[in-house]
């Protein structure tokens, strides 16, 4: 079996609807699950849904291919909510996507706001969203920001050792910050962040009376936008999901 195309042998009897992952779990610690023909002795176990033969109660399991997890990079717009659906009819990122995906019921991976542009995740896979946005795997993301004016070096060291927010309430971990190019009167700043503060950028740059012009995600951990054009979307390869999968240590 090769590691590309195998799954955990709870996720591939969910799949098949015999059961939730924690009642495939449960089967299998009553003996009622063989691969093979051999007794299945753990729940992680990697099935390879083109060659293993799947045995639940006797019966074998029939693996739905479409039921495989998607894991989709998009280039989201400006002015485009992050959200399935938005009150107020503005347009979202499931806009962006053709019909065959959003019936999969993908969901986006964190947030962008409404005004910032650049890498948006997609997925299917529950566990790897709430990896992604659980405090304790944040990995790192970049952005591109470009304000009018600059900063000055006292509020560069400011960011980068860690500043407050909204009248000291809030205490932002540091930041890696570096100016990318000086046009006219603006300036464009490569930042990296690791936490998961709701409207960061807009918010630190706004301590200073900073506009900003143009916010956009180049990356999230090892993934990268490149270029990928805007409002355009497609799957990531097998090289970056087992990555992003190895970063967040998902088996």
């Amino acid at each position: 079996m090769t590691e590309k195309s195998t799954i955990r042998l709870n996720k591939y009897i969910a799949s098949a609807g015999l059961a939730s992952r924690r009642g495939a779990d449960e089967l299998v610690q009553r003996g009622k699950v063989k691969i093979n023909g051999q007794l299945a002795d753990s729940p992680g176990i990697q099935v390879d849904p083109e060659n293993d033969h799947v045995e639940v109660n006797g019966q074998l399991v029939q693996h739905d291919k479409k039921s495989k997890d998607l894991y989709i990079m998009l280039h989201k717009t400006i002015e485009t909510v992050t959200t399935a659906k938005d009150p107020q009819g503005r347009k979202t990122v499931m806009d962006l996507l053709p019909p065959e995906i959003v019936s999969r019921r993908v969901f986006p991976v964190g947030r962008l706001d409404f005004y910032s542009e650049g890498l948006l995740l997609l997925t299917t896979d529950g566990e790897l969203c709430n990896r992604m946005t659980h405090p304790k795997w944040h990995l790192p993301k970049i952005y591109h920001v470009t304000i009018r004016g600059k900063l000055s070096d006292k509020e560069i060291s400011i960011m980068e050792n860690g500043m407050f927010l909204d009248d000291k309430d809030e205490l932002l971990a540091p930041v890696k910050i570096k100016t990318v190019s000086e046009v006219g009167e603006t300036t464009k700043y490569e930042m990296e962040l690791r936490q998961g503060i709701n409207r960061q950028i807009r918010r630190m740059f706004g301590e200073y009376k900073k506009t900003i012009l143009r916010l956009k995600r180049i990356r999230q951990g090892r993934i990268e936008l490149g270029k990928l054009k805007p409002g355009t979307w497609r799957e990531l390869s097998e090289k970056e999901l087992s990555l992003l999968k190895k970063d967040l240590k998902i088996n």
